[in-house]
């Protein structure tokens, strides 16, 4: 018997993520936080941090590029944990957002 995530509903196992330490801003119903992004995948990431969310929360996170640029990406938060973070799966991405995060991704997978 396969053991499925209780919080996403599948076999998280499933899905490849790759660990990082990406410190972030994002926005919920709370206002602007900070945060770290502590894994990643194409698929959606975890962020570090104290702020509150609900689950199916829309929060938009602000991801850092190496020239001062920011990437916006919206997420649907699947999980949450009080004080610790919460996952998000990203949502709404055009083209341009998921070339990147496979492009990202990918470096993460050759170190």
């Amino acid at each position: 018997m396969a053991i499925t995530d209780r919080r996403s509903g599948r076999d998280r196992r499933n899905i490849e993520r790759f660990k990082v330490n990406i410190e972030v801003e994002w926005e919920g119903l709370v206002g602007s936080k900070n945060g770290t992004i502590s894994d990643i995948s194409p698929h959606g990431c975890f962020i570090l941090c104290s702020g509150e969310v609900e689950d199916t929360e829309t929060v938009k996170i602000y991801f850092p590029l190496t020239d001062g640029r920011r990437i916006e990406f919206w997420g649907e938060v699947v999980n949450h944990v009080y004080e610790i973070g919460f996952a998000i799966r990203f949502i709404d991405l055009s083209d341009a957002q998921k070339d990147f995060l496979e492009k990202f991704v990918d470096t993460l997978r050759e170190d």
